[in-house]
């Protein structure tokens, strides 16, 4: 898994992407880490690139993979 990348948000953290997986690892600023399945890359670096990685979070992300909670 690759290291987080920081991102400006109100909500999130930071997020990383394990390409062999296909899974988003999201931080959010309240400590909580969740894993997302079969989100494509391109998805990941949209995030990295949102102007409100939130927005884009809620609408493109959390509705559209399932998710585990890791800590």
């Amino acid at each position: 898994m690759a290291d987080m990348v920081p991102i400006e948000s109100s909500n999130i953290a930071g997020a990383s992407y394990d390409d062999d997986a296909r899974e988003l690892h999201v931080m959010f600023n309240s400590g909580s880490e969740y894993a997302y399945d079969g989100v494509p890359r391109a998805i990941y670096e949209e995030l990295l690139s949102a102007p409100s990685a939130g927005q884009f979070f809620n609408r493109a992300i959390k509705p559209a993979y399932p998710a585990r909670r890791i800590s």
